[in-house]
């Protein structure tokens, strides 16, 4: 399923899903940064449990970013990773987890896809680099402008892949990173961590499922908790949907498409690579001083709320007089199921079925007209009922040819519409554009980056004339240099366009035309379509693949070994006779290890990740797989524009000659290599403050060897088993820093250990329902949102949760006394959040706050408080406030200016009494709400003896 395609069909159809997030961001005062306090409320007015971050949405774009210069080093990439994570981290400000999952190991059905992207990503980037060479060779020898040609090895996205050295270090980096951060800020003071690094099995985003999966299934889970997944791959809304928790958020970077990039050869915005002339770089600012900034901001984040989208689905999805008890769970399930057949990371989705012509709304109008005769649901649980899904494919069949037909005529439509755009666009536009001097300039910015200035106007003119009398054959509205010379920036005659279209790729199997089935399967498999032996075959393993995802997402990975063996989807009218088709998988079947995988996804151009001898299987010609790592491979369009829309035609990989050729060189593996091939698990941090500290070092204290049951009544219902970790983050052992630029840590008080999931048998079915206890979260949408019409205006998503938040804005006399403080033309860079006049301190901006003095600025109706877990208390909050018996010191992360305290009576904060200084929130009828609310009470935790809380 195509990311930007979905999330736009999503975001338009279910606009009121999207909420700005409010960013509090890192001030400076006086010359030293001053970090965001995350244990304050959240000032999006939410108050979130746990986080979960899929980490590889985070380590491609911090180590290859697309809109800025890449990092120079691996060490620069760990830091921009580690700036990422607490960027996120204080916008979310999670109160109970934060579990951080990286990519491992995949299964089979995966891997297909991996290995299609990392041959393209080989492919492309050697052609980029010839195509840059040759651009680069023919500026210089025109008398062109390039910097020098630095010399640094490109950076291989390919290494981002489990069993590579560069994830070996990331997961060390890591670890030093979560130390760091529960030593020493206190928004992670009483936050449990689980680190599921690339040596544990299992996508990111799976790992997280499985967690929330495994957990949920324990009678201490609290129904209500609020989770928030980080993550842009559109499968997270399914998986999110696929949980049933009442509460589930996504954040992600917002969706820009066409994002400026720099050229590679110049580094200047506004041209790729083949079109750079060469031109010297324009002053930026009066003095160049802001050579190094880029033209682009920031990217802001948004929040998906999946409660709100559950909302739509149900308006959207309920039916009347059905012959059996409409259950919205069990259709939001089956809306997860559908949206399959537009594609997902294992299946080609169907030639009829595009997300820009609205598959999904076919789809859901034809799932309410059959589901009546259908007598129930689709799906249970992740387990597919194949016979009312054929009736779906079906209805869908026999529409197919008229969707064929109609998206030949929409293309036709377009291309005539964007005809006589560029016609229209040839006949208004002048023969010729001004430049140089006499380039056209706004009022006010004469002397702006890039305008030129005569300084002998008069001189300048004059020469122009003499110029164009003496050259004719110089076109009269080109430019010219105080010596004579052409200009290089001057006006220069528009080039007429040679063809009014551009050329279409061939479409061999013109699907809009009779006879389209014969020919698709006779391009795409090349077989008769009247072998229905074949298709038959080829139906069956797109049937095994629905089943095999919708397992996946809603129980777990059902084979390690399946996958789908084509490279394209069959028709809907194929899905003839399907319910009487086997479903079952091998059961027992275990992941690849990490260099495995990686012998079955890298080309051969990656094969430096590999051992010297792993590396010879994949270019020595007399290899047993050679045929497995093709140096070139085609690309079918597949009635696409581009190539990357296309598929990749590699050949499928075959495990038993991988395996039997990897035999052979397994002896031959370095001690460092044995151990990044071999499968690992997650690992659980907590801080001197967090409850289990003392537990877990006691562990350790006695050397316990068989794995330990974690006490739920001390991590906020969390259980799993602990067991010993041999490279632990211990107590008063220093914590060496795998980053030179990064200090060690000499006083280290967190502590880690290995955490295992609670097990299940195999055959074990989590419920895909709504826990008994959970609350419905408040109705959020209002008739005015169901209107598809906003009466002309964009529709804007609201900023932070609350519906209500009045916007900030300047006034009059702010902007006028901007003007005055403010350098005029500097640019955005130069605000930078400067501090207030000295004058407004009035020498109180670092006096200790009196006992009592209010330290949060507003109240929140929708936090929750943590005391119902029956914790201790953090040792920040153990002391008590008293109005009038003098002042109490701050740490610096709790130092507030007295002039945003006067504004807030203590009184109004009697409230706050949970753990990390939030207000509880309030349930749906007004009244105060602790959880878990419904009451599964845990029992106190000793009073003294085995464990020390103070």
């Amino acid at each position: 399923m195509g990311v930007p395609a979905f999330f736009r069909w999503l975001s338009r159809k279910y606009p009121s899903i999207i909420v700005n997030c409010v960013e509090e961001k890192p001030k400076e005062c006086n010359g030293v940064k001053i970090p965001v306090d995350a244990s304050k409320p959240n000032p999006n007015d939410v108050e979130f449990d746990n986080l979960y971050l899929d980490m590889n949405g985070i380590i491609h774009p911090c180590t290859h970013p697309e809109d800025k210069p890449a990092p120079k080093n691996e060490d620069e990439m760990m830091v921009a990773i580690f700036e990422y994570i607490d960027r996120l981290f204080n916008i979310v400000r999670p109160r109970r987890l934060l579990y951080m999952a990286i990519d491992g190991v995949a299964p089979r059905a995966k891997m297909n896809q991996q290995r299609s992207r990392r041959f393209r990503a080989s492919k492309e980037g050697m052609e980029a680099a010839v195509e840059k060479q040759r651009v680069r060779e023919e500026i210089l020898a025109k008398g062109g402008f390039l910097p020098p040609e630095e010399i640094k090895e490109r950076f291989d996205s390919n290494c981002i892949t489990p069993g590579t050295e560069f994830m070996d270090n990331l997961a060390k980096c890591l670890r030093y990173y979560i130390a760091d951060r529960l030593n020493n800020d206190p928004g992670w003071k009483n936050l449990t961590v689980i680190l599921s690094d690339a040596s544990a099995p299992g996508e990111g985003e799976h790992k997280i499922m499985d967690y929330i999966r495994r957990q949920r299934a324990q009678p201490n889970h609290d129904p209500n908790t609020h989770h928030c997944l980080c993550g842009a791959d559109a499968d997270l809304i399914m998986l999110g949907l696929a949980t049933h928790e009442p509460n589930f958020t996504i954040i992600r970077e917002e969706f820009k498409p066409n994002k400026p990039k720099p050229c590679g050869l110049c580094n200047q915005f506004g041209h790729e690579v083949k079109d750079c002339e060469g031109l010297p770089r324009e002053k930026k600012g009066k003095h160049d001083e802001l050579a190094d900034s880029l033209p682009c901001a920031e990217g802001e984040f948004i929040f998906l709320r999946l409660n709100v989208l559950r909302e739509y689905l149900e308006r959207e999805l309920t039916m009347a007089s059905l012959p059996f008890t409409f259950d919205v769970e069990r259709s939001i399930d089956d809306w997860v199921f559908m949206c399959f057949f537009v594609g997902n990371d294992f299946l080609p989705h169907l030639p009829s079925l595009e997300i820009r012509e609205g598959a999904i709304d076919r789809l859901v109008n034809i799932y309410k007209n059959v589901v009546h005769k259908t007598g129930g649901y689709l799906t249970e649980s992740g387990y597919v009922n194949l016979q009312r899904v054929q009736m779906i494919m079906l209805a869908v069949g026999e529409v197919e040819d008229s969707i064929f037909k109609k998206r030949k005529d929409d293309e036709d439509s377009f291309r005539r519409r964007q005809k006589e755009k560029r016609k229209r666009m040839k006949r208004d536009q002048p023969a010729f554009s001004l430049g140089g001097i006499l380039t056209p300039h706004a009022l006010g910015s004469r002397n702006s980056p890039g305008s030129q200035v005569a300084s002998n106007p008069r001189q300048a003119a004059y020469e122009m004339r003499m110029q164009n009398n003496s050259s004719p054959s110089v076109s009269p509205n080109t430019s010219f240099t105080s010596d004579g010379s052409p200009s290089p920036i001057g006006g220069i005659k528009r080039k007429a366009e040679d063809s009014d279209s551009e050329p279409e790729p061939e479409d061999n199997v013109r699907l809009w035309e009779a006879g389209w089935k014969q020919r698709y399967y006779k391009n795409k498999f090349d077989v008769d379509a009247a072998d229905e032996k074949f298709r038959r075959k080829v139906v069956q393993s797109y049937v095994e693949g629905l089943c095999w995802v919708l397992r996946y997402y809603y129980q777990g990975c059902a084979s390690w070994k399946w996958y789908y063996p084509f490279h394209y989807a069959p028709f809907a009218s194929d899905f003839e006779g399907i319910a009487d088709m086997p479903s079952d998988f091998e059961k027992g079947t275990k992941p690849f290890k990490p260099l495995e995988q990686l012998m079955g996804v890298f080309p051969a151009a990656s094969g430096n990740f590999l051992p010297p001898s792993w590396r010879k299987l994949m270019s020595d010609p007399d290899s047993s797989i050679i045929d497995f790592y093709p140096e070139d491979f085609a690309i079918d369009l597949n009635g696409k524009k581009y190539a990357w829309q296309g598929v990749a035609l590699l050949p499928f990989v075959d495990e038993r000659r991988l395996r039997a050729a990897l035999e052979e060189v397994y002896p031959d593996l370095t001690p460092e290599e044995t151990k990044r091939n071999s499968l690992g698990g997650d690992i659980l941090f907590v801080g001197k403050h967090h409850p289990l500290h003392d537990f877990i070092l006691e562990l350790y204290q006695t050397g316990s060897t068989e794995p330990v049951d974690v006490p739920p009544e001390l991590c906020h219902g969390i259980q799993g088993k602990f067991s010993l970790d041999e490279e632990a983050v211990l107590p008063d052992r220093i914590v060496c820093s795998p980053v030179p630029m990064l200090r060690d840590l000499t006083q280290n008080t967190a502590i880690s250990i290995n955490f295992k999931d609670p097990q299940f048998a195999e055959d074990y079915i989590f419920k895909a329902v709504m826990l008994p206890g959970a609350r419905k979260p408040a109705p959020v949408l209002k008739p005015s949102d169901w209107e598809k019409s906003s009466n002309g205006r964009q529709w804007k998503p609201q900023l932070g949760f609350n519906r209500d938040r009045r916007p900030v804005h300047l006034d009059q006399a702010a902007f006028r006394t901007l003007g005055h403080v403010m350098p005029r033309g500097s640019g955005a860079g130069v605000y930078g959040n400067p501090a207030p006049p000295p004058a407004t301190y009035q020498g109180n901006l670092y006096r200790p706050l009196l006992r009592g003095q209010a330290q949060i600025p507003k109240l929140m109706s929708n936090m929750r408080p943590q005391d119902s877990w029956r914790g201790p208390p953090p040792l920040f909050q153990q002391q008590r406030f008293d109005r009038g018996v003098g002042a109490e010191p701050l740490l610096p992360w709790n130092r507030m200016l007295q002039t945003q305290n006067a504004a807030f009576q203590p009184n109004q904060y009697q409230m706050l009494a949970g753990p990390g200084g939030y207000p509880p929130r309030r349930d749906d009828r007004g009244g105060r709400q602790g959880y878990p609310r419904e009451g599964r009470k845990y029992p106190l935790p000793p009073p003294s003896g085995r464990y020390s809380w103070n």
